[in-house]
């Protein structure tokens, strides 16, 4: 873009966010009752924002007061926020404003330390809207590596970061009765150690169940906010399986009301582990892999998972996603800027980096395949934290060039080479584990300008 026509953008832009603030402040300033709440983000007094959150809704307000991490009554006399939310969401935008296309507007000011919301009224957004704000003044201000992820620590001090997207298995994987829980979403990496952005967790609630998810179901309770749940009207009994309204179904708890989160939330070691986690339901990617700088920076700017099909709008195979540092909606930078700071970090700390997938084995999800059980996925995160998994023999995968375990301890060593694996014929692999591999060379090229050639070659070979 010529810098005069940039210049003319960046101005029109200004005057949409004028316009979209006014009418959000106007819309508040019409209320019988504001809410008003002040938090923290991050737990690191070195590095956290002081956040304002004004709004028309008891039920946001709540939210974000379990979200942020809470004041003692002393320091919010002389609070100063750093950054102001107003959210009217019950409002919409005027979606005939040049430059809008909807009645919903999420936007972040970063020069007026502000950020408005009009036409949602999905808490999420506030948030989310945190998150990005910390992908930018991290990495810029203070070099800290600001990361969509979970994080819990060992009772030797050891810490694990989860990597994934929703449905990977970040959340469950986390929850470990061995480990204390750091966070289960957003942390930062900085030159100390691993701190938590959040005071809250933000958990899915679809099929919740005190049998699959004790310390999530635990949780709901007083204080807490449940989000798009049906319930029965008259008992107050929640349905978690009913998908009605959404599959986006959640629940936003202090994490204080987790038992064995670690308060405060934070670590003064360095990750000793990296999991970048998936689900593949193509069923051709390994339970687990162990990956060099160049291909942790790979996967970590595809940050790929899968869909499953749906028959209501006639998909008929898994839908590959790819959402870069497995936070594309909240990146203020180039993806590259993070994956080089992980990788100089997991260099610098000697930390171990593995790609382990929570998806099909056997086969892919249309070949009749299975989902890989969660016992093994546990014994293979038993297997990393004690290192036996760092002893065993390896091989490579052709295709990605992955080095996989040849065995480890309590999962069946049939199930580790999904080649071996395969029961639904070699012809059907060989198609499944070529296609998956395009999609990924397809989905890095708009990014091999920015990255290096040891990354670009980190991918698969078809």
């Amino acid at each position: 873009m010529h810098p005069r026509a940039k210049c003319r953008h960046l101005l029109f832009m200004l005057f949409v966010w004028k316009i979209n603030r006014e009418r959000a402040i106007d819309y508040l300033n019409t209320r019988s009752r504001l809410y008003v709440i002040d938090g923290y983000a991050g737990w690191d007094e070195r590095y956290r924002i002081n956040v304002r959150v004004v709004c028309a809704r008891a039920y946001h307000a709540l939210f974000m007061r379990n979200m942020l991490i809470r004041p003692p009554p002393e320091e919010l006399e002389h609070f100063h926020p750093d950054y102001t939310i107003y959210n009217a969401g019950s409002f919409p935008a005027n979606r005939y404003t040049e430059g809008m296309t909807s009645g919903t507007s999420v936007a972040i000011n970063f020069a007026e330390k502000e950020m408005v919301i009009l036409g949602t009224e999905y808490a999420g957004e506030m948030k989310k809207g945190v998150f990005t704000v910390l992908f930018y003044e991290m990495p810029i201000k203070h070099n800290v590596l600001t990361l969509h992820s979970s994080a819990n620590e060992g009772k030797n001090g050891d810490v694990t970061l989860f990597f994934g997207l929703s449905g990977t298995g970040k959340t469950t994987l986390s929850a470990d009765p061995n480990r204390a829980l750091i966070g289960d979403d957003e942390h930062c990496w900085s030159d100390k150690g691993v701190f938590n952005i959040e005071g809250g967790c933000y958990a899915k609630c679809i099929g919740l169940s005190a049998e699959k998810e004790p310390d999530i179901f635990g949780a709901i309770r007083f204080g807490s906010v449940l989000e798009n749940v049906v319930f029965d009207p008259e008992t107050r009994t929640v349905d978690y399986d009913d998908a009605t309204l959404t599959e986006n179904t959640r629940c936003a708890y202090p994490i204080e009301y987790i038992s064995n989160a670690k308060i405060p939330c934070l670590s003064n070691s360095a990750p000793s582990n990296i999991i970048l986690l998936t689900c593949d339901a193509r069923g051709v990617l390994p339970p687990i892999s162990k990956l060099n700088s160049a291909q942790t920076m790979f996967h970590f700017i595809s940050g790929y998972t899968s869909k499953m099909a749906g028959t209501e709008d006639g998909v008929t195979e898994p839908q590959a996603t790819f959402s870069s540092c497995f936070a594309q909606p909240f990146l203020a930078l180039h993806p590259m800027r993070y994956a080089q700071m992980l990788a100089d970090k997991i260099e610098h700390h000697k930390a171990n980096a593995w790609l382990l997938n929570t998806g099909w084995v056997g086969a892919g999800f249309a070949q009749g395949g299975k989902r890989c059980p969660l016992k093994y996925t546990r014994a293979i995160l038993d297997a990393i934290h004690s290192g036996d998994l760092a002893k065993v023999e390896y091989e490579n995968y052709d295709v990605f060039n992955l080095q996989v375990p040849k065995s480890c301890p309590n999962v069946p060593s049939e199930l580790l080479n999904p080649k071996a694996a395969w029961t639904a014929g070699s012809d059907s692999f060989n198609t499944e584990v070529r296609k998956l591999g395009g999609l990924f060379i397809e989905n890095f090229k708009k990014y091999s300008d920015e990255a290096t050639p040891d990354v670009v070659k980190a991918g698969p070979v078809i």
